[in-house]
C-alpha cells in the first residue's frame, strides 16, 4: 500500500500507454488499488518503458512525413536552392542532425549537417559506423529502396540513419535523426510518475514535511515524495488585513533582513536572510493577518537549474498588458459543419482519444471561435511549432519577465497540442479546436518546478489578459491561500478553471483541483477505465483520456504520454467549444453542461473513481446549443436574466 499521500506540488502530468488493467472492467466493478509499493513502482516502470516505444513509433512516422514532404518539394536540379532547403529543414526540424540529398542521374550529393562527434568514451569506431551507415543508405536511395540503421549511441544519445528514394531520380535523402526526444519522455515521466526521488533537501533550501503531521521527514526515493509537502525554508506568504503602508514595510525589511520582497494580487512574499519559515510564522503572527503560510514548492522529481530553485523572487518588473493580436479585431470565423476525419498524419494512427469522447460529431456543431482563448499555465509552450505556431498569442513568464514564454521541458507543449493543435494541415495530431487562440503562460521552470506565487501570478495574469478558460495541469496537496486567491479572482471574472486532480492513485484531495471553484479531471485508458496513476476522490467532475495521448513536444516534435495532465486539457478543449457554441454561458453554467452529459462509468450516477462520467463533445455542445431553453439551467438563466433587466434599469 501507499506510505503517504504526496503534498508535494508538481506537474500532474505523464506517462503513456495502455497499461493491462489492474480490475474487471465488467459491471459496475470498481477499480482495484495496487496492493504495495514496490508493485506500483513496477507497474509505473513499465509504463515508462511502453512511453518510449510509442514515442519512437511517433518519431519514426514524423520522419517518415517530414522526408517525403521535402522529397516532393525540393527541386532536382538546383543543388544551390536545395542546399538552402535543406538548412531550412533542418532549422525546423532540430532532430535531423545530418541530411544529404543524392541525385546520382545528375551527379549530384549535397549535404546539411554533420554526422555528431564521439565523446572520449565513444571511440572513433561508432562515428565511423554511422558514416558507414549513412553510405549504405545512400546506395540503397540510388537503388529505389528505402532503408533504416540499427540504433547507435554516441556521446550518451542515440541515433539512427533512414533513406528514402526519390520517385523522380536515382537519389533520394538520407538523415541521421537523433532519438533524444525518446529519452526526454523517459526522464518526464519518471519525474511526473514519481518514479525517482526528491533531490537532496539542503542544496536546494526546501523542507519536505509529512501531509497531515507537518513534521520532518526524509524523501529517500519516489514512494516517499508522495507523502510530503515542499516548501522554501527562508520564505513566507503573508496576506495583511489591511495593506501595510511604505514605512510598514521599511520596518518589517529591516526586522527579518528581506532579501526579497514581491506583491501578487493582495498578498506578500518575503524573503529573508536569517529567518526560517517556523520564525517568520512567529513573526507575522503579530500583525493579525488574513493568512500566513509557507512559500509551497510546485515541482516533479527532478530539479536541473544549477541553483535548483525557480526565480520567481527575482523577476523583473510586470510587464504591461500584452498588444491584442489583430487577429483577434476580425469576425470570428464561420463553423465548418463537416464531419470529416482530419488529414493530420498522426491522427488515425494514434489519437484514439478523440473519436472516443465523440469530437469528431461535436464539430458538426462547432469548431471553436478564435475569440474564446484558452490560457495553458504550465511549462510554457513550443513558440515555433508548426502544428501550434499559428494558434498561438502572445503569451506571459512569471518565471523570467523578460523572456518569452518558451517550454524548455516538453509538458506545456503537450498540453497546448491537445487543445489547440492545427487541425488538417496534413502533418502532426489535431487539436481538439479548430480556431480556438491559446495564450501561453508559464509559471514552470525548466526543472518543471514553480511556486504557489508564480502559479498565482499566472493565474491573475491570465485573467486580465483575455483567457475565457485556463487549464492547470499542475498541482499540489496543500489547500493553499495564495493560491485559492488567485483561483477567486479569475472564477469571480467568469473564467472557466479546468485542473488535473494528480497522478498518485490517491484520494488525497490535490489542489487547485480540489478548490470548489475549479473543475476537476481524472484519467481514463483506451478502454474507458480508470487509469491506474489516477487520483480519485469525491471532488472528481469528471474523467477524460489521459493514456497514452499523442501530442506536440519541445523542438517541433511529438511525444505520447499519460496522466491527469493530458485528460484535463480535453476538458478545457471542451469548455472552449461550449463557450464558443453559446459565448452567454457563465462558467457555472459550463461546469453544469460538462458533468449533465457525460458518459456515466463505474456505479451509477456519480462517484469517486470516475465523477459524473467522461465527457461526451457531442452532447455536451447539442446542450449548450439548446441551453437558452434547458429546463435543467432555467434558475441560472432567469437569475442572469433578471441581473441583467436590473442592470439596464439602474442606468
Amino acid at each position: 500500500m501507499r506510505r503517504g499521500t504526496a503534498i508535494g506540488l508538481s506537474l500532474l502530468g505523464a506517462t503513456i500507454v495502455v497499461v493491462p488493467l489492474l480490475w474487471n472492467m465488467s459491471g459496475n466493478q470498481q477499480p482495484a488499488r495496487y496492493q504495495s509499493a514496490s508493485q506500483e513502482k513496477h507497474y509505473k516502470l513499465n509504463t515508462v518503458h511502453q512511453d518510449m516505444k510509442v514515442t519512437e513509433r511517433l518519431l519514426s512516422t514524423d520522419t517518415k512525413q517530414a522526408m517525403n514532404r521535402a522529397l516532393n518539394q525540393w527541386p532536382s536540379k538546383d543543388q544551390n536552392h536545395i542546399k538552402m532547403k535543406m538548412d531550412r529543414f533542418r532549422e525546423k526540424y532540430p532532430h535531423f542532425v545530418y541530411t544529404s540529398w543524392v541525385n546520382q542521374s545528375a551527379g549530384a550529393h549535397v549535404r546539411s549537417g554533420s554526422i555528431p562527434e564521439t565523446s572520449q568514451h565513444d571511440g572513433k569506431s561508432t562515428k565511423e559506423q554511422i558514416a558507414s551507415y549513412v553510405r549504405r543508405a545512400e546506395t540503397s536511395v540510388t537503388n529505389k529502396q528505402p532503408y533504416r540503421s540499427p540504433e547507435i549511441r554516441l556521446n550518451g544519445k542515440q541515433y539512427v540513419v533512414e533513406g528514402y528514394p526519390s520517385p523522380a531520380t536515382n537519389g533520394g535523402i538520407v538523415t541521421v535523426v537523433s532519438q533524444q526526444v525518446v529519452y526526454q519522455v523517459h526522464n518526464h515521466q519518471q519525474r511526473n510518475l514519481r518514479v525517482v526521488p526528491y533531490p537532496p533537501e539542503h542544496k536546494y533550501r526546501v523542507k519536505s514535511v509529512d501531509t497531515n503531521t507537518k513534521k520532518d521527514v526524509t524523501v529517500a526515493d519516489g514512494e516517499d515524495n508522495q507523502g510530503t509537502s515542499h516548501y522554501y525554508t527562508d520564505e513566507i506568504v503573508v496576506r495583511f488585513r489591511q495593506q501595510p503602508t511604505e514605512q510598514q514595510l521599511k520596518r518589517i525589511r529591516d526586522d527579518i533582513r528581506a532579501t526579497a520582497v514581491k506583491k501578487v494580487g493582495n498578498a506578500y512574499v518575503f524573503q529573508s536572510k536569517w529567518m526560517e519559515t517556523e520564525r517568520l510564522q512567529q513573526y507575522f503572527a503579530s500583525y493579525n493577518p488574513i493568512y500566513v503560510e509557507p512559500h509551497y514548492l510546485y515541482l516533479t522529481n527532478d530539479l536541473k537549474r544549477s541553483d535548483g530553485t525557480p526565480t520567481s523572487l527575482h523577476a523583473a518588473p510586470l510587464r504591461d498588458r500584452f498588444g491584442r493580436d489583430n487577429r483577434l479585431n476580425q469576425a470570428p470565423r464561420a463553423n465548418n459543419t463537416t464531419n470529416d476525419e482530419p488529414n493530420d498524419v498522426l491522427y488515425r494512427p494514434y489519437q484514439w482519444n478523440l473519436p472516443l469522447i465523440k469530437t469528431n460529431n461535436g464539430w458538426s456543431l462547432t469548431k471553436g471561435r478564435e475569440d474564446v482563448i484558452v490560457a495553458v499555465v504550465d511549462t510554457g509552450v513550443d513558440l515555433k511549432h508548426s502544428d501550434l505556431k499559428d494558434k498561438l498569442l502572445p503569451g506571459y513568464n512569471a518565471i523570467n519577465r523578460n523572456a518569452q514564454p518558451q517550454d524548455d521541458v516538453g509538458h506545456g507543449s503537450h498540453v497546448a497540442g491537445i487543445i489547440g493543435a492545427s487541425v488538417n494541415n496534413e502533418e502532426g495530431i489535431a487539436g481538439m479546436t479548430w480556431y480556438n487562440k491559446i495564450l501561453p503562460v508559464k509559471v514552470l521552470d525548466s526543472s518543471g518546478s514553480g511556486t504557489s506565487y508564480s502559479v498565482a501570478e499566472g493565474i491573475i495574469w491570465a485573467t486580465d489578459n483575455g483567457a475565457k478558460v485556463i487549464n492547470l495541469s499542475l498541482g499540489n496537496y496543500v489547500d493553499g491561500a495564495l493560491l485559492h486567491d488567485a483561483v477567486r479572482y479569475a472564477h469571480e471574472r467568469d473564467v472557466v478553471l479546468i485542473a488535473a486532480t494528480g497522478n498518485d492513485n490517491t484520494s488525497q484531495p490535490g489542489y487547485p483541483a480540489a478548490y470548489p471553484e475549479v473543475f476537476a479531471v481524472s484519467a481514463t485508458d483506451s478502454n474507458t477505465g480508470k487509469a491506474s496513476y489516477s487520483n480519485y476522490g469525491n471532488y472528481v467532475d469528471v474523467v477524460a483520456p489521459g493514456t497514452s495521448i499523442a501530442s506536440t513536444y519541445t523542438n517541433n516534435q511529438y511525444a505520447a504520454l499519460s496522466g491527469t495532465s493530458m485528460a484535463s486539457p480535453h476538458v478545457a478543449a471542451l469548455a472552449a467549444l461550449i463557450r464558443s457554441v453559446n459565448p452567454s454561458l457563465k462558467n457555472t453554467e459550463v461546469y453544469d453542461i460538462m458533468r449533465q452529459t457525460v458518459n456515466d462509468l463505474g456505479t451509477k450516477g456519480k462517484d469517486n473513481y470516475y465523477g459524473h462520467g467522461q465527457i461526451d463533445v457531442e452532447r455536451a455542445l447539442h446542450l449548450a446549443t439548446q441551453s437558452t431553453h434547458s429546463l435543467s439551467l432555467y434558475p441560472q438563466n432567469v437569475q442572469r436574466e433578471l441581473k441583467r433587466v436590473a442592470a439596464e434599469f439602474d442606468r
